[in-house]
């Protein structure tokens, strides 16, 4: 159960919160969403929190407080924040180069052209750093993507993250080491397995594998009791449905929004079932552990995550960063916004006014960005549409969860923020 408490008390209008709700309403009658549920938190206090629909609609499930979802990248803030605990040891710095933790990455190759059958390369002339790492501008990529030589190569040599299959985290990384960068390590923003070698880093600066770090020093000091790596068989009943746009080619690939995308209004596609939940990898015992994407978890733990950066690194007296170091993670990172590092838009999200920090983008200037909010906020999102933001200027924080893959199909993350803002009345 999610309590709430009187918006008002709050700074938020009740009456203008319930636009969410009719607003979510209509994402489930026009078959845009099965079911979604989203919780907007400020100064302490949860101001709202709904549902709509169904976690599984075939089943005729309603999404619930406890519904169990798939968040994908939304475990990336996780790992990062798994690695600054660590860095807060001084167990490393920002630039030191990956390869004096990683080995496996100490000559790595830069594609200059060719393609994957006969690719050309030459040696890049600067090292991975961990900050290229936490800032998606290390040269890697995902095999996803299906737009360059390199996605090829990775999809050949089977580099998935998260997988059900194939060798462990440290295999899937030395697999990885082997094949050529996208470019120069610090030159472009690309989305990338950057985080799942970031967590493999995790690994090996702790000692502990990383589902066992995350367990042990950031879900259960944080109460995150239905947070893992995979849907333990006791808890599969409550795990939701993952569903695509009726017209899909079935692949369920994340796909990015490039301009053609922006030019024409979202069209109401309709649902198909991509994955039943007594079907799903996730209730598979998990044998790769994918920092960048293997995490479920619930609204009410992802909220306590999210309340946990609000509140500078502390939830209820569990600490897990000092409140400098949020700040510092939550600073753009990259030298200007991340349409100007290569990125003019990726999901449903237009990156000009965008930075990145170190594990969320972070709002530059609302106006060129083009969304209502806040200079300093932080943000990201999976690839099954769920997302989160935290506005430290307006003690604010929220979170949507859902299950359509992929993220852009519909602005669903730009019409919650309007919806969010318009509601502040203090």
């Amino acid at each position: 159960m999610i309590e709430t408490t009187n918006p008002e008390n709050l700074g938020l209008s009740a009456q203008r919160l319930q636009r969410i709700s009719v607003w979510m309403q209509d994402q489930v009658d026009r078959r845009r969403l099965a079911g979604l549920s989203v919780a907007v938190h400020r100064h302490g206090g949860t101001a709202f929190f709904d549902t709509a629909g169904d976690m599984d609609r075939e089943a005729g499930k309603p999404v619930d407080a406890d519904t169990i979802f798939r968040i994908y990248s939304m475990t990336k803030p996780v790992t990062s924040v798994a690695a600054m605990m660590l860095y807060e040891r001084g167990l490393f710095q920002l630039d030191d180069p990956l390869a004096w933790y990683l080995p496996e990455f100490r000559d790595m190759q830069v594609l200059i052209g060719g393609d994957a059958d006969d690719p050309r390369l030459r040696a890049a002339r600067q090292p991975i750093t961990i900050r290229h790492l936490m800032t998606h501008t290390s040269g890697l990529t995902y095999g996803f993507m299906r737009a360059t030589a390199v996605d090829a190569l990775y999809r050949r040599a089977r580099v998935d993250f998260p997988s059900s299959d194939g060798p462990d985290l440290a295999g899937t990384v030395r697999r990885l080491a082997e094949l050529p960068l996208l470019c120069e390590p610090g030159s472009e923003w690309n989305y990338s397995v950057s985080t799942d070698v970031l967590g493999r880093l995790v690994e090996v600066l702790s000692g502990q594998s990383l589902d066992a770090f995350f367990r042990e020093r950031i879900l259960e000091p944080l109460e995150m009791r239905d947070t893992a790596f995979g849907v333990p068989p006791g808890k599969i009943e409550r795990l939701a449905a993952l569903y695509e746009p009726e017209d899909s080619p079935g692949l369920g690939g994340v796909g990015t929004a490039g301009p053609e995308r922006a030019a024409h209004p979202p069209q109401d596609r309709g649902l198909k079932l991509l994955e039943a939940p007594g079907r799903s990898r996730f209730a598979a015992p998990v044998r790769l552990f994918s920092g960048g994407g293997g995490l479920t978890s619930t609204m009410g733990d992802y909220l306590r995550f999210c309340r946990m950066l609000l509140g500078g690194g502390e939830l209820d007296g569990a600490r897990l960063l000092s409140p400098r170091t949020v700040a510092y993670m939550s600073r753009n990172h990259l030298p200007g916004d991340m349409a100007s590092m290569g990125q003019p838009r990726f999901s449903e999200m237009p990156y000009e006014g965008i930075g990145f920090g170190l594990g969320f983008s972070v709002v530059l200037d609302p106006a060129r960005a083009q969304t209502l909010g806040t200079a300093g906020e932080y943000a990201w999102g999976g690839a099954a549409s769920t997302a989160f933001w935290v506005d430290p200027e307006e003690d604010l924080c929220v979170v949507l969860m859902t299950q359509l893959l992929p993220s852009s199909t519909y602005p669903l993350r730009r019409e919650l923020r309007v919806l969010t803002y318009q509601s502040i009345v203090d």
